[in-house]
């Protein structure tokens, strides 16, 4: 029970002042004439202004409300390190008992999980919400169990009470990190590039472990290169791709003895690999609407490099003009078909036949080209179906279909083959069946190739074929121009000529046989693409060894997938059939991991707000005491909280001192005594 005088005025403060100055005057005058009663009349006044004011004695029942203490105990991965789960754990139930067996206080334990998404640990987050639900005033101490690595600091609230951090660390601890400081998204197919690296050691580094550290680089799985890195020097990596699109690199540095982690110890870098120049050789062999197309084609595409001549007279029209008068230089065929044919990505045949400008042996060069990884694309003509056709050549061997002779001059609708719905280069062209027509094709009967265009009466229109390490295609028509030009609504023969082009170059998005994966947060999306009705189940191997396979379903003609959430972040490798892949599921070293020795600067602006202390539980439990607030809460072996004091008031009684008999019984006493003193004198 307390109590404490309150003022309820029957008036106006301002009207209270004025009655009181002109009492003041009054009884001024009554001092001034020297009446024997000015005192009396003065304290009757006083009286009553003291009523007027409402004096009242309000007394309160109060309960006293207990403290209370909040004990943060972080269980983040990095807090699983060595022996700082079990640490942390009895030191958390000791300070667990010595808190609950102080009087008049609770404690409040907190749990601090992994943040969500690699965002590390959240230990400010959930210090907010958990003062959220409690009293300010209630609080008398904050204890955080951590390795002092926080990582929302920004969300930090206002502390009410000290806070203490006790770290799990020992003095021995020390890790050693490796970092990427530097690598380029693309680089150009065999031309080195730079990684740019940096090995870090922290703690208490043995000195069996300073110098130099060993550092495996591995691209798509494959045996890794090794080489030696000073410690704590940035140093630059020669590297090379040797395949277009995605290149999945890992970086390792092998487990040292005695540190805390190697989850820190790799890093897994995608780069993409991207031809430098694309050089292609176009030979037509006679002026016709198509060959301006395919040289509109190539030249707008600023990688390609495009070599490029057209037979304008073959040498059975000889007509007296000199050969010099014809041309300004004489064309390198022997440079081109014999020296340097390997420099070509490309080599395109539009309406080409045997008029002697190329010798069989050139031919048969181009065919041995294809064999050793070139390409070959033949737009046909009515010259491929007549006896001078390049089928009868020795690149015949090589083609992916023989002509029949028959030249067909009559209108058809290009359209896609079964086989062609499943085939990157044709599956999802615009505009599906709503093409115009094209008026002539040239009959011929494939071989092993795949069909993926059919024309007039079904026939083979558009057919590729693998041929050793090289691609050849056949475009059994010379009328793709008509597109171009919008004959009868035209159709995607800009999108079907370069798909066709960049796959005859080996280009990695259009491979009819691929698996890969993409991944969002912990989750991947595996791709399979086939010609095939059905594959297999894919194999997929984690970070740590173990395998798990999953069915995968077909979502659209030749492309089946499966999704999987990976159980821990790292290099994954897949297998379906005989293909492979490799993909980074999240960064190499999590969030946790980039820095692993114990540390109390994260927290210390925190701590110092209200004078807590850092202690290392590897010295022991600090004691507890109870300090004012505003004094030092920590010192040599002991910590420090703050009693609040806190009640809840139950009810509230409240008397006036000067109830109006009183006041009237006051000042009618020294009203009267005033007169009867002047009236004596």
């Amino acid at each position: 029970m307390t109590g404490h005088v309150l003022f309820d005025p029957l008036l106006p403060l301002w009207a209270l002042g004025l009655l009181a100055a002109l009492a003041l005057v009054f009884v001024g005058w009554a001092f001034w004439r020297r009446l024997s009663g000015w005192a009396f009349r003065g304290l009757a006044a006083l009286v009553i202004l003291a009523a007027l004011a409402g004096p009242v004695l309000q007394r309160e029942n109060r309960a006293p409300l207990s403290d209370i203490v909040l004990m943060l105990e972080d269980q983040s991965a990095s807090q699983r390190l060595a022996d700082r789960a079990a640490t942390t754990e009895t030191a958390a139930e000791a300070l667990a008992a010595r808190i609950t067996a102080r009087p008049n206080t609770e404690l409040r334990r907190i749990t601090v999980p992994d943040g969500a998404e690699n965002a590390g640990t959240e230990m400010m987050t959930a210090l907010s919400e958990a003062l959220a639900e409690e009293p300010r005033a209630r609080i008398a101490g904050i204890f955080a169990l951590s390795d002092g690595h926080v990582h929302d600091m920004t969300r930090a609230p206002d502390l009410p009470a000290p806070l203490h951090l006790l770290h799990t660390g020992r003095e021995t601890d020390w890790d050693r990190r490796l970092t990427v400081t530097g690598a380029p998204a693309f680089a150009i197919l065999d031309e080195e590039i730079r990684l740019t690296l940096r090995i870090e050691d922290s703690g208490a580094v043995p000195a069996s472990e300073t110098g130099t550290a060993p550092l495996e680089i591995s691209i798509d799985g494959a045996p890794p290169q090794r080489f030696d890195l000073r410690v704590g020097v940035t140093a630059e990596l020669p590297l090379t791709l040797t395949h277009g699109g995605r290149n999945v690199i890992q970086i390792t540095v092998p487990t040292a003895p005695g540190e805390l982690t190697d989850r820190n110890n790799s890093a897994v870098v995608q780069i993409n690999g991207v031809r430098d120049r694309l050089r292609v050789l176009l030979v037509s062999g006679e002026p016709h609407p198509g060959g301006r197309t395919w040289r509109n084609l190539l030249k707008s595409d600023a990688s390609v490099d495009l070599v490029h001549f057209t037979i304008l007279r073959p040498p059975e029209k000889q007509d007296g003009v000199p050969v010099s008068e014809l041309s300004l230089i004489a064309f390198p065929t022997r440079e081109l078909f014999m020296d340097k044919i390997e420099d070509f990505d490309l080599i395109i045949f539009d309406r080409y036949q045997r008029r002697g400008i190329l010798p069989s042996l050139y031919l048969e060069n181009v065919a041995m080209y294809v064999q050793t990884g070139g390409a070959v694309l033949v737009a046909a003509g009515p010259d491929f179906a007549s006896a001078d056709s390049i089928f009868r050549s020795p690149l015949g061997e090589v083609l992916p279909a023989r002509p029949t002779a028959r030249v067909i001059d009559a209108p058809f609708a290009p359209k896609v083959s079964d086989l062609g719905a499943r085939h990157p280069v044709t599956n999802d062209l615009p505009q599906d069946g709503d093409w115009g027509r094209w008026l002539r094709q040239i009959e011929v009967e494939p071989g092993a190739g795949n069909v993926l265009m059919t024309g007039h009466d079904d026939l083979p229109l558009l057919v590729l074929e693998r041929v050793g390490e090289g691609r050849v295609a056949l475009l059994a028509s010379d009328h793709a121009w008509l597109w171009a030009r919008g004959y009868e609504g035209g159709g995607p023969q800009l999108e079907l000529l370069r798909r066709l082009a960049h796959w005859m170059m080996g280009e990695p998005d259009l491979e009819e046989e691929a698996l890969w994966a993409e991944a969002t947060g912990r989750t991947m999306r595996i791709i399979r693409r086939s010609l095939s009705d059905t594959v297999g189940d894919v194999t997929i191997t984690t970070p740590s060894g173990a395998t798990e396979t999953r069915p995968m379903q077909e979502t659209r003609p030749g492309q089946f997938e499966t999704r999987y959430t990976g159980p821990e972040i790292g290099l994954y490798r897949l297998a379906n059939d005989d293909h492979e892949a490799v993909i980074g599921l999240g960064p190499a070293a999590p969030r946790e991991f980039e820095r692993t020795i114990v540390t109390d600067t994260v927290l210390a602006p925190l701590i110092e707000t209200r004078q807590g202390g850092s202690f290392a539980l590897e010295d022991g439990l600090p004691t507890l005491r109870a300090v004012r607030e505003g004094r030092p809460a920590a010192g040599r072996g002991w910590m420090g909280i703050t009693p609040r004091g806190a009640f809840e008031t139950l009810d509230i009684a409240r008397t006036a001192l000067l109830p109006p008999w009183l006041t009237l019984l006051m000042s009618a006493s020294l009203i009267l005594l005033g007169w009867l003193r002047e009236g004596r004198r």
